[in-house]
């Protein structure tokens, strides 16, 4: 230990005599020397009180001696004749110490206990003079919180503060210790509206002090603004203080102010300097840092160490290291001598630039001033070398440090397992995981260190080989690290490892292993590794009778991506067999594998089964199933389930607006599909090609032109108008005998650069044919054949129903010989068309045998088939074998 002696200029205080003179003391400081630690004593100038104040600083840490204020009694004879012969100095220093021991003895006798002392308020004088009360109070205060509260309660009642600055000071000690801000706002009014103190820096240091030592920025702040706002004026303590306090929180608005006060008020404070410095560098303001220290020179401040330190600082960190090999030469010329921080600092920063030349000279020149390396120094070099990318250096240096007794940080360990797994040193990364646990880094910590450097080099299949030991043993014990590398496992193919390490593993919880498994699953669905998802599915342990629903509903969803149907559907009835009742998302899933199987009825026997659960369906679900429902045909169960919608009250968005529209365009009225559609435009979504060209078919099956105009404009302004659009106008002009507004329609198609469709040319073929303007109608199917339009059933169908209406029977066999030339086979409605020809032609038994025809390929008849047979019969006067087929109608139940 060292003492140092230092003069300090304090005011003596006496609530007695405003008078009180001013008189120096001396205060000693002792501080611990440590070889190699950064020892720093800053010189701090006030010019309005035109006086030094030398305050021990260590690091931050601002001596709570140097707020404190001690008063110190003197008479007035005393500073009267001053600068007396020694022999009369030695007589007053005498009376001094005779008259301070008598004071001590009369402060003894206040107290009592031997173990926990306290004041004996039975021997206490209301005439006890300040000197003695506030003695009392100030050893209070250093042993007893509450009693030292108790004590200022007597002497507040006894008037024993008013002006008594001092007790006032020892019990802010108390409130910041307490972090009771609040009880000391209103003792500073109250000092200065009833007890007339006059409010100085000593009050407001200590409280800024106990923030600084508890770190309470804005606390600190706020006492500093209000010492301002009372008009005190700070002294270097107080900035000294507050920028340490801001340099801990990182405040750089705060900091900001306070040092432009500071500058304002002409103080200069070396160590306020160096923190606005460190505070800029922390927060990667290296331009302001940069002019704070210009701001040194203007101001003429002397650097002490700590400010040569701080600029070297900035400067390494922002990369101009020429700048601070210049600091450390002038830390050289200014007579410091050689400091391990300054030639670290300037290593950090050729190690964080890469380089690891300049780096290694500095490192060099370290033994040349008569310093050694430090821990710190080697950290340095290895951050630096790999950084560099130099495995060998960084190793080397590694070894360096261990041999030399000091312990690398976690960023080294970080690093040197990153380069391990890069270069493939396997062996020298089970020996840093070694070192990682006695420097008691956590097994799951190193794990996840591990996994990150192998993942990132890409080598993750070499884990298994260093996960040997107490580590392999930690995974098996430990269900979370366990979890961690089964998941890594996973991500990188290696399921069989993972597996391995499941079926070894030692705890036992069925429910987070569930988990575990169901989230192993997930990862290879989302990785579109379906097959080690099954691989990992049928190594599953079985806990129980009733399997694990969402674990089951998952594998029923990849088998059906994988199309394997049957696999997923036999964990289904597993499922349902086990009494496992489905949630919404099971359902879901279940659902859309029967779609994707195309088995439609079964789709519809799962969703009734969700009805009688009463499940309501997400918005996702209700669209499925009204898609189901359309591809069935099942209008009355799309106009139930859009109902059931409404009643929901689940959000629309604009998906679903298309959807119902879509799905239940021939399942509801045209009024409500109509409302629909305007209630999902006024919300602002916007429909799409399909939708327009579904309520366009619909206006015009209702023969609402007018609306159907009306949308077509619409769609062509959205630029959503595409063939079909025109395919479906001209069919319902075609439809409606309106051969002129079809014939337009054409020609406007045309002129949009439209190509006329084979769509097109059915619906005007169908409509000259049945209006038997036959000319047009050749002229139709003459063009059709110009533009190499093939046909198609339905252009066949047309043709041989006009011609069969006309009685043209050459004309429908010629038809029915192309057909078959084409490719095509005559399907149900070919054939029912025929046979209505052959009764026109009077070909009754021609027609009789398409009937016979018809089973033998494989189309069954339908009612419009006998239908069409026994009006043939009737027409050609064979009425007896007409109500022989009628009869057997009729049994058919047709």
């Amino acid at each position: 230990m060292g003492s140092l002696k230092f003069s300090i200029s304090l005011e003596a205080f006496d609530s007695k005599k405003l008078n009180s003179n001013v008189s120096s003391s001396s205060l000693h400081l002792s501080r611990a020397s440590k070889p190699n630690l950064l020892k720093r004593v800053t010189l701090f100038k006030v010019n309005q009180m035109n006086d030094e104040i030398i305050l021990s600083v260590n690091g931050d840490l601002v001596s709570e001696s140097a707020i404190e204020q001690k008063p110190v009694y003197r008479n007035k004879k005393e500073d009267k004749f001053g600068g007396g012969t020694k022999e009369r100095k030695r007589e007053m220093g005498l009376k001094v110490s005779l008259r301070r021991n008598r004071w001590e003895r009369e402060l003894e006798s206040l107290f009592v206990g031997e173990g926990e002392i306290d004041v004996n308020y039975s021997v206490l004088r209301l005439d006890l003079s300040l000197e003695l009360c506030n003695g009392v109070l100030k050893r209070l205060e250093r042993c007893d919180d509450g009693k030292s509260f108790r004590f200022f309660e007597w002497m507040r009642r006894n008037g024993k503060l008013e002006g008594n600055v001092s007790a006032y000071n020892l019990v802010f000690r108390v409130l910041g210790r307490r972090e009771d801000w609040e009880t000391a706002e209103k003792m500073i009014l109250e000092m200065k509206d009833d007890m007339g103190c006059d409010l100085n820096y000593q009050i407001f240091n200590t409280l800024i002090y106990a923030c600084w030592k508890l770190v309470r920025v804005e606390m600190g702040a706020k006492w500093f603004r209000m010492m301002l706002e009372h008009g005190v004026q700070p002294n270097v303590a107080t900035f000294g203080m507050l920028m340490g306090l801001y340099q801990k929180g990182w405040n750089v608005e705060e900091a900001e102010f306070t040092f432009s006060h500071m500058r304002n008020s002409g103080i200069v404070c070396q160590s306020a300097y160096s923190a606005m410095i460190t505070v800029y560098t922390r927060l990667n303001l290296y331009e302001k840092a940069e002019e704070v220290i210009g701001l040194m020179k203007e101001d003429k401040v002397m650097p002490n160490l700590d400010n040569w330190l701080v600029m070297l600082n900035a400067y390494s960190q922002r990369g101009k290291l020429e700048d601070a090999e210049k600091v450390l030469l002038s830390i050289q010329k200014a007579g410091f001598p050689p400091n391990i921080v300054a030639y670290n600092t300037l290593i950090t920063g050729y190690g964080k630039a890469s380089k690891m030349d300049d780096a290694k000279r500095v490192f060099m020149c370290i033994e040349n001033v008569g310093l050694e390396p430090d821990e710190t120094t080697y950290r340095s070099m290895i951050e630096g070398w790999g950084r560099a990318d130099n495995y060998k250096e960084t190793i080397w240096y590694y070894k360096k440090l261990k041999k030399c007794g000091y312990r690398p940080n976690s960023s080294n360990l970080y690093t040197l397992i990153n380069l391990q797994a890069k270069y493939g040193d396997e062996e020298g990364a089970v020996r840093i995981l070694d070192d990682m646990l006695k420097l008691g880094c956590q097994y799951s910590s190193i794990l996840g260190i591990l996994l990150q450097a192998y993942e990132r080099a890409g080598r993750t299949d070499k884990i298994p080989l260093i996960l040997k030991g107490s580590f392999y043993q930690h995974l098996l014990v430990n269900q979370n690290s366990c979890s961690i590398v089964v998941m890594a496992y996973v991500k990188h193919f290696l399921v069989d490892e993972a597996i391995k390490v499941l079926r070894d593993k030692m705890w036992r919880d069925p429910l987070f292993e569930d988990n575990l498994y169901h989230l192993l699953i997930c990862s290879c669905k989302e990785l579109g590794h379906l097959e080690n998802a099954v691989k990992i599915f049928t190594h599953m342990p079985k806990y129980g009778e009733k399997p694990n629903k969402h674990i089951v509903c998952t594998m029923i969803d990849i088998y059906s991506i994988m199309g394997l149907f049957t696999e997923a559907e036999k964990l289904y009835l597993e499922l349902k067999s086990s009494g496992v009742a489905l949630d919404i998302i099971g359902f879901s899933i279940v659902v859309r594998m029967y779609v994707k199987a195309r088995s439609l009825s079964d789709a519809c026997s799962v969703l009734d089964a969700m009805e009688k659960q009463d499940i309501t369906p997400d918005i996702h679900l209700f669209r499925d199933m009204l898609r189901i429902y359309q591809r069935c045909n099942l209008q009355d169960k799309l106009a139930e389930l859009y109902y059931k919608i409404l009643k929901s009250g689940v959000g629309w968005d604009q998906e679903m607006y298309r959807c119902v529209i879509n799905c239940c365009a021939r399942a509801l009225p045209v009024d409500e599909i109509s409302r629909i559609f305007d209630e999902m435009l006024e919300r602002g979504f916007v429909p799409n090609t399909i939708t327009l060209n579904v309520i366009l078919d619909l206006y015009g099956k209702s023969k609402l032109f007018k609306k159907a105009r009306k949308l077509f404009l619409m769609a062509q302004k959205w630029g959503l108008v595409d063939v079909i659009s025109y395919n479906t106008l001209i069919a319902a002009y075609g439809r409606s005998k309106n051969l002129s507004k079809m014939s337009l329609t054409v020609k406007k198609m045309q002129f949009k650069g439209f190509s006329v469709s084979l769509e097109a040319y059915n619906s005007m073929l169908d409509a000259y044919g049945k209006q038997k303007q036959m000319e047009s109608f050749r002229s139709v199917l003459q063009k059709m054949k110009d533009s190499s339009c093939a046909s198609d059933h339905y252009t066949y169908n047309i043709l041989i129903n006009i011609y069969g209406e006309q009685g043209w029977i050459d004309e429908v066999v010629n038809v029915l010989t192309e057909l078959k030339e084409s490719g095509l086979k005559p399907d149900l409605y070919s054939y029912n068309t025929l046979i209505k020809a052959y009764g026109i032609a009077g070909m009754v038994e021609e027609a009789v045998d398409l009937v016979k025809e018809m089973r033998e390929h494989g189309v069954e008849p339908d009612k419009i088939t006998y239908t069409n047979l026994i009006a043939a019969l009737r027409r050609n006067d064979q009425f007896l074998e007409a109500v022989k087929w009628s009869l057997w109608m009729k049994q058919m139940g047709m």
